[in-house]
């Protein structure tokens, strides 16, 4: 590590922080309509971007600092099972093209603006809804925060913020923080749309860059493996065992395959995920997104060889979050460090805002409005998102400064385990009315309940409870938390539907038809775009 700030990298990492910034505040003049105090316009850009404007948005949504620093810091810590983040976004996109067509069809057909919308219009029910919003605000708040921890480990390597003090030390997070918050608050989702054709830029611009020049520097990708499958070798004193491996052994890779399927069912169910999909101007957006995004997969294969790279480069951290921002140091030149630093740190605000959007949507919509003043305007509803965003933002901000950051991917992973709950509510919502909402509420109850309490009971060498075991963060003797206690909500939801239908309990009222599901943009009730002098609080339906 480079003694004191790096100068050169940093001045190019306020540059392209400073440009990202003018393209935010920008953002809020950007296809603007004239009535923009609602939430189709501030929480889901008019419900109007196409093909790559949404096919960027989605990309700097789902790949994100997380995939820049985590997932090749997990390839550093103990090799191959770290890839699982390789298979799941491949698995995803067959499993999405199924049923995001269908969602977005229902929602622009009834103006739904968040997933827990759809869930109550299907079920008619309110608690199912609250459930499904508490979910995803759980989940999306350790994921802006690891968002938060990527742009701290390119402060750190840089060499910023290093005064004795805890406000000194945090005070380049906290501006790059306030930063993001005040264009958000202004621009809405248009605000990362924009920046986003940045970040992917740049992302891809130091990945090929990195996958060529790295391992000239290191004598080829032969050297590379030897010295990793060395290091791998060595025992870890506090477990006597290997420290890793370049290949998941045999009895590694049933918990290798149910946490990349768990991870893939769960991704397009965040939050923030919803939320890019439902901003597209039509189905056919979402079904051409499906098939280009696995472009990314493969820029996240190359990436994750960067934690291979860091062993044989001799890359030496306590926190493996700050691994690849020194192997970008110690590799390349100055100014490219800093191009590699502003690819992380955008990749990181992009999310953040997309995630801060979608949380305060679901607040708004599904808290303040079903339950505390359901005769909030359109124009009070864009305001209390607005400021809702901001709290979420606070939130994850305190989850950064106060929680140990080595272990940010384990609370992000749990929040794919709480994830998961969702989906026979969600998903099966989108084909069957079958369920009973009563069912599926308690179904989610006991998934929740069992999926956090094995999480809690999984120890690590550093920690008691919410454990990295055996380098896959919390996956039980038998395979994945998460799909173990989904398999527990699906049968508890199953069997407790049958009871109701069986003893007469009375279910709530659908207010969906079966042609909602396939209607596309033209079709009657559907606007192909909403006009910016008439946008209305439920996309001009």
């Amino acid at each position: 590590m480079k003694d004191g700030v790096n100068g050169v990298a940093l001045a190019v990492f306020i540059f392209f922080f400073l440009v990202v910034t003018v393209m935010g505040f920008v953002a809020s003049r950007w296809r603007r309509a004239e009535n923009a105090d609602n939430l189709d316009e501030w929480g889901l850009g008019g419900r109007s971007f196409g093909t790559w404007i949404t096919w960027f948005l989605l990309g700097g949504d789902l790949y994100t600092a997380y995939t820049f620093v985590a997932v090749p810091a997990a390839i550093y810590a103990g090799g191959a099972a770290g890839f699982f983040a390789v298979p799941y976004t491949i698995l995803c996109y067959p499993l999405v093209f199924t049923f995001l067509p269908r969602l977005w069809s229902v929602a622009h057909k009834h103006g739904y603006v968040t997933s827990s919308d759809f869930v109550r219009g299907r079920f008619g029910s309110k608690g199912l809804s609250l459930a499904l919003a508490l979910t995803g605000l759980l989940a999306t708040m350790p994921y802006i925060a690891l968002q938060l921890v990527g742009i701290q480990a390119v402060l750190d390597v840089l060499g910023v913020g290093g005064g004795s003090n805890w406000f000194m030390k945090d005070l380049p997070l906290l501006i790059a923080f306030g930063v993001l918050a005040a264009y958000t608050y202004s621009a809405g989702l248009r605000a990362p749309a924009l920046i986003a054709f940045v970040k992917d830029a740049l992302i891809y611009i130091v990945i090929i860059v990195a996958i060529i020049y790295i391992p000239i520097k290191l004598g080829g990708f032969e050297h590379i493996f030897a010295k990793a499958g060395d290091a791998f070798a060595q025992k870890n004193p506090a477990t006597g065992k290997p420290r890793g491996s370049l290949v998941s052994g045999p009895d590694a890779q049933w918990a290798y395959a149910t946490l990349a399927l768990g991870s893939a069912m769960a991704l397009f169910l965040y939050p923030h995920s919803v939320t890019a999909v439902l901003s597209s101007k039509s189905r056919n957006v979402i079904r051409r997104n499906t098939t280009i995004l696995p472009l990314y997969s493969l820029m996240l294969g190359l990436l994750a060889m960067l934690g291979f790279m860091a062993i044989a480069a001799g890359v030496k951290v306590k926190n493996g979050q700050l691994a690849i921002p020194q192997l970008f140091e110690d590799m390349f030149p100055d100014w490219f460090t800093g191009v590699a630093f502003a690819a992380i740190g955008i990749g990181a605000l992009v999310p953040a805002a997309i995630m801060s959007i979608a949380a305060a949507n679901l607040f708004t919509r599904n808290i303040y409005k079903d339950f505390i003043k359901p005769d909030a305007s359109p124009e009070h509803e864009a305001k209390v998102s607005k400021l809702a965003s901001l709290l979420v933002k606070v939130g994850a901000l305190i989850f950064v400064l106060t929680m140990d950051k080595t272990v940010a991917i384990n609370f992000q992973l749990l929040g794919g385990i709480w994830i998961l709950q969702t989906v026979p509510a969600l998903v099966g919502g989108l084909f069957t009315r079958w369920f009973h909402r009563w069912g599926l509420l308690a179904g989610w109850a006991v998934g929740m309940t069992y999926g956090t309490w094995r999480a809690y009971d999984t120890p690590s060498a550093t920690q008691d409870h919410f454990g990295n075991t055996n380098l896959i963060p919390f996956i039980g003797e038998k395979g994945y938390i998460g799909l173990t206690a989904f398999a527990l909500n699906v049968i508890v939801a199953v069997v407790l539907t049958l009871v109701f239908k069986a003893t007469g309990v009375r279910d709530g009222v659908d207010e969906t038809k079966p042609s909602d599901y396939t209607a596309d943009a033209g079709d009657p009730g559907v606007a192909e775009e909403l006009p910016p002098a008439t946008a209305g609080a439920t996309g001009g339906h």
